[in-house]
């Protein structure tokens, strides 16, 4: 499995991943490429996972058809501090997510829950 980490997430976030392959959008030299055009590019690298913290992405990319997973991390900002505690939960995801699934993680501080196909995450 590789894993993408998206250029709205911090890049520290990485180290947070140290047992799987990660690369991030800009070690790739993509930075700036649309969502589509990003999702055909990870195709095409054999990524499987893209990690994001873009909330919309689902709304707008047919996942099915780009045959990669995406995980959201959802916070109170795109900060690391504020990301780093969906990680645990967000690593146990990684190992069963599938192509074409959407995943989102959520911190607001009062609750920390992860959800798959817009079910509650097993985790």
């Amino acid at each position: 499995m590789r894993i993408l980490l998206d250029e709205c997430a911090p890049r520290p976030l990485k180290r947070e991943l140290a047992d799987y392959e990660v690369r991030t959008v800009v070690e790739m030299g993509w930075s700036g490429k649309k969502n589509g055009e990003l999702l055909r590019l990870m195709s095409q690298e054999g990524f499987t996972i893209l990690l994001t913290t873009d909330q919309n992405l689902r709304y707008q990319q047919n996942l099915q058809q780009a045959g990669v997973a995406v995980v959201v991390l959802v916070a109170l900002s795109n900060k690391l501090s504020d990301l780093i505690s969906l990680m645990p939960d967000a690593r146990s995801v990684l190992d069963t997510i599938t192509p074409g699934c959407a995943c989102f993680g959520r911190n607001d501080n009062t609750s920390r829950h992860l959800f798959f196909r817009g079910k509650r995450c097993i985790i």
